[in-house]
């Protein structure tokens, strides 16, 4: 797993006519703040007070995977030298302006005045950006930088991911149709498509030694792995070792999988364990070829640094201001409710292992899905609480009381005719996704 740490490409900007060294001061605090905040800076060791050193800026800052490039106005300067950084460079912009105290003497910085001249620019130019008006110690400026950052290091692996589409979706699962030109288009990102045969001479061929190591270390997380159809349950973890190579071999960070019929009809298994066993790794796998869910899975676990679950929503109890997320068996182990200890089980229609059982853990959680709903992509937004609670149904389920009463969640869903997997995350993540659907110009609908 890539480090958590955030890369931000950091600018200070000032002309020599005013006050330098105290634009040099403020310069500093703000560097200390963002390093003491645990971000990494690439750049700004010194003012940069003219186009030319903004180009040797722009070779410095091109050689790093920014999560976010940082203009810190240390005192007035026109526009030309950020056009010229956002011309050339990719990372989401942020411009941080200091205020200034009026003391009835010489205006020393100037600084919100050239941000100012900076927006008005970008926005003529029809670039996004991010504004700050704040003291160098300021802790929602921060957090605000970091918010920020968190949505650039999504869109740029988003701009690298490649997903692997096992089979077709099923008929009537129009829900899981993907347009692989426009992910392409709008994301960067590549869909690979992959035979189920594939998956399943993979699965039949596993290495034995290899298998039982697996169900081994499951057997110290879950119990009735001794109870279950074992060839069937072999069929499963040959299932995830095969995805998981090729995962590797193909460079995949994701999975969308036909499972049924084929997974009970030819392999004779359920494909939910193995699903649970590569979310539970950041390998999201979501199920009947639903490539948007698994790149919502995706962009949740990036924000997050925790794994996703993608979900169906089955019942709402909207006396109680309840809603139920459950599916199969395929929520990853790191969910599991801690008081209860997850078993293995059997698909509740067709009979066959391997499904994890347990109710989801307790806490604040974002939901999220990309949806192609109305024929372009939006993204679908909302943040709630999993209550302790029994099993909903056999498989993994979490009860959830939504921030918003759950009749108008359930409204929403249908008159909106929204997808019918949404993912969610452990983590209040809101402001990320909020910035993320910015920078990629996608229209936002809450639930």
């Amino acid at each position: 797993m890539p480090s958590d740490v955030l890369t931000i490409g950091f600018v200070p900007i000032a002309r020599t006519t005013f006050d330098i060294p105290l634009a040099e001061g403020m310069t500093d605090q703000v560097r200390a703040a963002l390093t003491g905040a645990g971000m990494t800076l690439v750049g700004g060791e010194t003012l940069v007070t003219d186009l030319d050193a903004i180009e040797d800026t722009i070779l410095h800052l091109a050689a790093e995977p920014l999560d976010a490039l940082l203009v810190f106005q240390a005192s007035f300067a026109d526009s030309t030298m950020i056009m010229r950084l956002v011309e050339a460079l990719a990372a989401p912009l942020i411009m941080w302006a200091v205020p200034e105290e009026r003391t009835g003497g010489r205006l020393r910085l100037n600084s919100f005045c050239g941000v100012n001249l900076a927006a008005h620019g970008l926005a003529r130019a029809g670039y996004t950006y991010d504004t700050i008006v704040a003291l160098p110690d300021d802790a929602a400026a921060l957090e605000q930088v970091q918010t920020v950052a968190r949505a650039g290091r999504v869109c740029r692996r988003l701009a690298e991911a490649r997903i692997g589409r096992v089979g077709d979706h099923p008929a009537g699962f129009d829900t899981c149709r993907v347009n692989p030109s426009a992910l392409k288009s709008i994301f960067g990102l590549d869909v690979v498509t992959i035979a189920l045969d594939t998956v399943f001479d993979g699965a039949r061929a596993a290495e034995q030694q290899a298998v039982a190591t697996v169900v081994d270390q499951l057997s110290d997380q879950i119990d009735g792995l001794a109870d279950v159809d074992q060839p069937a349950l072999q069929g499963t973890v040959g299932a995830y070792l095969t995805l998981r190579h090729l995962a590797e071999d193909k460079q995949l960070d994701g999975f969308a999988v036909r499972c049924w019929p084929e997974f009970f009809t030819n392999l004779g298994c359920a494909a939910c364990g193995s699903s649970s066993m590569l979310n539970n790794e950041l390998i999201p796998a979501s199920c009947e070829a639903d490539v948007n869910g698994t790149i919502t899975q995706l962009i949740l676990q990036w924000i997050s640094g925790e794994p996703a679950f993608g979900s169906d929503v089955v019942a709402f109890d909207t006396a109680e201001d309840l809603v139920v997320f459950w599916h199969c068996g395929k929520a990853p182990l790191a969910m599991a409710d801690p008081t209860v200890r997850p078993r293995a089980t059997i698909h509740s229609n067709r009979q066959l292992p391997l499904l994890m059982e347990f109710p989801l853990k307790p806490g604040r959680v974002t939901v999220a899905r990309l949806s192609e709903a109305t024929g372009e992509y939006r993204l679908v937004i909302g943040s709630a609480d999993v209550i302790q609670a029994p099993i909903s149904f056999t498989g993994t389920s979490g009860v959830l009381r939504f921030d918003r009463p759950a009749d108008d969640v359930q409204d929403i869903i249908l008159s909106e005719g929204l997808e019918h997997h949404l993912a969610l995350t452990y983590g209040n993540h809101l402001s990320s996704l909020i910035a993320l659907a910015k920078m990629l110009n996608l229209p936002i609908l809450h639930l």
